[in-house]
């Protein structure tokens, strides 16, 4: 089932569809769309939902509490069914709560909700937990966004660079594609006392671009002269990856803002041990903000 919901006074739009309560179309008055459209023999997804891991686990498996998971890479979001709870014009409420395909891989009794809202062609979402369990459940949570780039046949992907809310002076931790987990003592691409960051296929020879420590809570994907593209913010997170497939030259960028990332090199099996790793008490909720602004 796909929702449709509409900005009356921009006259944007946005469609979300239940399975993953995944984000399909944002469109703006003229019809433009700024989400990636799904190809299966590029990237399959388009905004997936990461939830409660996020990336993968050393050997597709995890420790809770010392009992061993088997963990699908992302979680299991992507291929669960969310129910609509709340729904109008300009807003909907998908939620999943935890089930008997849920506890295969995550012990916990949880009750998970993502609201999409329009206002003023700003597409604001709302990522909230709830412990329903009768002990602390950990979890990871995050976000994974494609977005159409270029915009324009006649642009390339080299036309475009992201921009960060404040200068930075950081580095990407590296992806070990043999081992599959980020080398914690490796150094990546590096932002040096710089807001701007010039885009290339080549930045993601080795896969994501992660961002461990970084000040920024909000980034623009935006095309050096003519400043079209997206703005994304995401105060409800700690970290941020980009990612595009490498070697596909895919009309796309995955801005992703995450709490937690994949397994570490610096980190043992057991998930409560995880960089970001995300706690709650029982009867606690917590909540994660994020927006998405069409420029």
């Amino acid at each position: 089932m796909t929702i449709t919901i509409q900005d009356n006074a921009t006259h944007t739009t946005a469609a979300i569809e239940s399975l993953g309560a995944q984000l399909v179309s944002f469109k703006d008055a003229s019809g433009k769309e700024y989400i990636w459209q799904r190809n299966p023999d590029i990237w399959p997804r388009c905004s997936p939902l990461l939830f409660p891991v996020v990336g993968n686990c050393r050997n597709g498996r995890t420790r809770f509490e010392g009992e061993w998971f088997e963990m699908e890479k992302h979680g299991f979001c992507k291929e669960s069914d969310f129910t609509v709870v709340r729904q109008s014009d300009h807003t909907v409420t998908f939620r999943l709560a935890a089930n008997a395909h849920t506890r295969r891989s995550y012990p916990y009794e949880f009750v998970l909700s993502l609201t999409y809202r329009l206002k003023n062609g700003v597409l604001l979402l709302d990522y909230c937990v709830e412990n329903s369990d009768s002990r602390e459940i950990c979890y990871g949570i995050g976000s994974h966004p494609g977005f159409v780039c270029p915009l324009e046949k006649e642009e390339s992907f080299e036309d475009y660079q992201l921009e960060f809310e404040t200068e930075e002076d950081t580095c990407a931790m590296p992806y070990d594609l043999q081992s599959l987990q980020f080398d914690a003592e490796g150094k990546g691409l590096v932002l040096s006392h710089t807001r701007v960051l010039p885009l290339s296929y080549e930045l993601f020879r080795g896969d994501a671009i992660y961002f461990d420590s970084i000040r920024s809570r909000r980034v623009s994907l935006v095309h050096r002269h003519t400043r079209r593209g997206i703005e994304v913010s995401y105060p409800g997170f700690e970290t941020i990856a980009f990612w595009t497939p490498y070697g596909k030259n895919a009309p796309f960028l995955c801005i992703e803002p995450w709490n937690s990332c994949a397994i570490r090199s610096d980190e043992d099996d057991e998930f409560l041990h995880r960089h970001h790793v995300q706690i709650l008490k029982p009867g606690e909720t917590k909540c994660y903000p994020m927006e998405i602004r069409i420029l």
